[in-house]
């Protein structure tokens, strides 16, 4: 190393160390700290002063201790081995350390993303002599029975491919040479590497015009979220929002899936790296942990990590999307992410701005949701891929209002509104149908093959929801007068909403049956609801009353409609003709 590359620590201040000496250094540079050779990131620049952010703890780092510039910024490494890994926020894979040193990790622990060891089958899909650019896919490797990993020409190298051959690799090994037009040779290999920080380029960006199944039935019918699109999930302690994170990143239909566990209890973290290698895939019934990635950074972990992992994640998942993948991103939480960023900031003694925030708050959050979206992706021939990000917040107190919060709906356009009193009630999961939103339902009815089918679904869950407003105004009436004040049929609406409330919105993540719905499955049950409320309120004008409607059997039929099995469809279809049974014989008793 020269001397322009090393400098001193003059200061210490929790998470960030201040060197001088750093003469040649670049914002990003990641550096190493002390005689442990602690990782960090150089965040400022004066003069020859560099303010870094250290990944690790600073206990027992003190001045005159060097400080080594790598002259790279933070990047990760990309390619056949990321699916099944469990890493930390700056991509050390948290198993192999555990191999090597035990349940007590070492500061300055050094292990590649990827391992060096591992032979991976390489299969061409191009002729040598082909013309390629950066993203051209070159060759694959089956990586899971459920990913296929595809290999890719790195961004900025153009030319003439040579030597490609088939054969066992490892990710360091070459598996062939790009000559381009000036005379330069690249040489080719598995894995590629990429700063966090930059995002991945493309060719076009698409409309977020195809829904991403969840199979939670709120989501799905209510407020669903596009391919490509973004979404937040605010609400207090003890609403549900990791479980809701869990949920989609099970059954969410995303061939990718990256699950950052950005800050959160490490409880919670336990029990995604405990259930996910269990869980079968409800597409292919293959283990869920074959399209996975888990980064996990929990609260007990450095707080300068918590703020790297992010970016770590996102790269991770636009890496795949380039591919051509459809890839869900659930970042839990983007609050936690902030407070690093407080933190540092305050380290840094930068002007506060709101809430002690730094002034540049809004511009990172909105920097990271914008990495989402649609699009075509760098190379040739044209392919499509989609990368949709979903973030927990973490308002205190629950309080909408907080700066994270609203930063986030500036710039998402799905809003799955947590409410501590539907989570007082156990009604989970806890979104309130009146204040959440989705930019996105103009989509919903691409969620079915039958056009018809999906503009009919589009349709009901707009009546569902009328409903459910005129719902919030009936019972200030009925707190007041009581419910034989108002009309029968608002009484109708009032018994159908409950219906809707705890038969359909409602649903139990823990239940095998329960915890995902199909959208036929949704179809059918919103269906069967609403053709009782319309059976019900023709009963009513013919002089039924309304007691009767709400004893007879087909209720509970209904209500067991989320318990019956996909291959059970055929019943729930079967309950509308039942209903019709029973209101008509409610007409013959009148008569």
């Amino acid at each position: 190393m020269s001397e322009l590359e090393k400098g001193r620590i003059i200061k210490v201040a929790g998470p960030v160390v201040v060197a001088e000496g750093m003469t040649g250094a670049r914002m990003y540079d990641v550096v190493r700290v002390g005689e442990e050779n602690l990782i960090g990131e150089i965040v400022e620049l004066r003069g020859d002063q560099a303010s870094i952010q250290v990944y690790e703890d600073t206990v027992g780092i003190g001045p005159g201790e060097v400080v080594v510039n790598t002259g790279a910024p933070l990047s990760v490494e990309l390619g056949p081995g990321l699916i099944s890994s469990i890493y930390d926020g700056i991509q050390r894979p948290l198993d192999t350390l555990v191999e090597l040193q035990g349940m007590h990790i070492k500061r300055g622990s050094e292990v590649p993303g990827l391992k060096r060891d591992v032979k991976w089958r390489f299969v061409p899909t191009i002729e040598n002599g082909s013309k390629v650019v950066g993203g051209d896919i070159v060759g694959t490797v089956e990586e899971t029975t459920l990913m296929t990993h595809r290999i890719m020409v790195p961004a900025g190298v153009e030319g003439t491919v040579e030597g490609l051959t088939e054969g066992d690799y490892t990710v360091v090994e070459t598996i062939g040479t790009v000559a381009g037009d000036d005379g330069s040779r690249t040489e080719l290999q598995l894995m590629q590497k990429w700063p966090v920080r930059t995002p991945r380029k493309v060719n076009k960006r698409l409309a977020p015009n195809e829904v991403l199944i969840t199979g939670q039935r709120v989501i799905d019918a209510f407020f669903p979220i596009s391919k490509g699109g973004t979404a937040c999930v605010p609400g207090p302690f003890g609403t549900g929002k990791t479980v809701v994170q869990h949920q989609l990143a099970k059954w969410v239909n995303a061939e990718v899936v990256v699950y950052v566990g950005c800050g959160e209890r490490g409880n919670e973290m336990t029990d995604v790296l405990m259930e996910f290698p269990e869980l079968k895939d409800p597409y292919s019934g293959e283990p869920l942990m074959k399209r996975v990635v888990l980064l996990a950074n929990t609260s007990d972990m450095p707080v300068a990590a918590r703020e790297a992992s992010v970016y770590t994640g996102i790269t991770i998942a636009e890496y795949f999307r380039d591919m051509g993948c459809s890839v869900a991103l659930m970042a839990d939480s983007t609050s936690r992410w902030a407070e690093a960023m407080r933190e540092i900031s305050t380290r840094l003694e930068e002007m506060p701005a709101e809430e002690g925030y730094p002034a540049y708050l809004g511009a990172r959050i909105a920097s990271f949701y914008e990495r989402a979206g649609r699009v075509v992706c760098a190379g040739s021939p044209d392919r499509e891929g989609a990368l949709s990000i979903i973030g927990a917040v973490s308002p205190p107190g629950g309080d909408l209002s907080d700066s994270v919060v609203q930063a986030t709906l500036h710039v998402v356009k799905v809003f799955w509104s947590l409410q501590g009193r539907l989570a007082q009630q156990r009604h989970f999961p806890a979104i309130d149908w009146l204040t959440s939103y989705s930019f996105y339902k103009q989509y919903l009815p691409g969620c079915f093959e039958d056009k018809d089918r999906g503009e009919e679904m589009a349709a009901m869950s707009q009546q569902a929801m009328v409903l459910l407003e005129q719902e919030a105004e009936l019972i200030e009436i009925v707190r007041l007068v009581g419910s034989e004040s108002i009309s029968a049929n608002d009484r109708m609406t009032l018994e159908t909403t409950k219906s809707i409330r705890e038969d359909f919105l409602h649903q139990n993540a823990f239940h095998k049956v329960d915890t995902h719905s199909t959208v036929d499955k949704q179809f059918e049950m919103l269906k069967a609801i609403l053709h009782l409320h319309k059976q019900g309120l023709a009963a009513i004008e013919n002089g039924a009353e309304t007691a009767d409607i709400f004893a007879l059997s087909v209720r509970e039929d209904i209500a067991r409609s989320s318990y019956l099995e996909e291959s059970e469809i055929g019943k729930i279809v079967a309950i509308r003709q039942k209903i019709d049974e029973q209101t008509k014989a409610l007409y013959a008793t009148v008569s």
